[in-house]
């Protein structure tokens, strides 16, 4: 198998899969179920953080220089944002004019355009050669989509949709994963620069992802110490799968 095609296997497997995994969940679950879900963000976040600050920036900072790596970031982090803060105003109209059915299909459309970002920071990964940076990145982005397939899934369910039909829809938002992957591999093959671009541009959407939203969703379902350990659980578990 070439390498572009297990870019692509790897990241149809931890972005279809993690999805479809959480939505799969959010049908057999019942009850209250916040907490479980406060702890995936929070470990999601942790492990996110870590491998971003252990590896995804030191690997930019080797190839492109300090200056362009912060560019990079900053620009990642504020594309990021923007497109997730539109997507929100989005979110509210449509709930406030269709219920819970349109709402959970403006919710899968947000993730799926939110995975694109997702599938760079692994495609850079093996555009960088390294195999256990990209082991590290698909686990962590299998385990944050986790949370966002049930996110899908509960309001489809919800609104009239079987929960089999509502956990497929959500393991196709995952879909867009494998076409970020493509562009980031495709980037971080062209040189020293275009890595340093991909690796930063993928780490600022990763620290918006981390600061801008697991954290603050997983405070606002559990306020309390064990998230705050999950987080620190999931940074070491970043660790380790960046240097283990």
């Amino acid at each position: 198998m070439t390498e572009l095609g297990k870019v692509v296997l790897v990241t149809a497997v931890a972005g279809i899969g993690g999805t479809g995994l959480g939505g799969g969940a959010a049908c057999l679950l019942r009850g209250n179920s916040e907490r479980v879900v406060s702890l995936l963000l929070s470990f999601a976040a942790g492990a996110m953080a870590g491998v971003v600050c252990f590896d995804l920036l030191g690997e930019a900072v080797a190839s492109g220089g300090l200056g362009w790596t912060a560019a990079g970031v900053l620009l990642g982090f504020f594309l990021t944002g923007g497109l997730n803060r539109i997507l929100e105003w989005q979110s509210r109209t449509d709930l406030r004019r269709s219920g819970l059915f349109w709402a959970g299909a403006v919710m899968a459309l947000a993730i799926a355009l939110h995975n694109l970002p997702e599938g760079m920071v692994l495609g850079a990964a093996f555009a960088a050669g390294s195999g256990g940076q990209a082991r590290a990145v698909a686990a962590v982005i299998a385990l944050h989509n986790i949370p966002e397939g049930m996110a899908v899934a509960v309001p489809l369910a919800a609104g009239g949709q079987t929960p089999w039909k509502a956990a497929g829809l959500a393991a196709l938002t995952g879909a867009p994963t494998v076409l970020g992957a493509v562009l980031g591999y495709g980037l971080g093959t062209m040189g020293p620069g275009a890595l340093t671009v991909s690796l930063s541009l993928a780490a600022g959407a990763m620290l918006y992802v981390v600061f801008g939203e697991l954290l603050p969703e997983s405070a606002a379902l559990w306020r309390g110490n064990v998230p705050a350990l999950a987080t620190v659980a999931g940074i070491l578990a970043g660790l380790a799968a960046v240097y283990g």
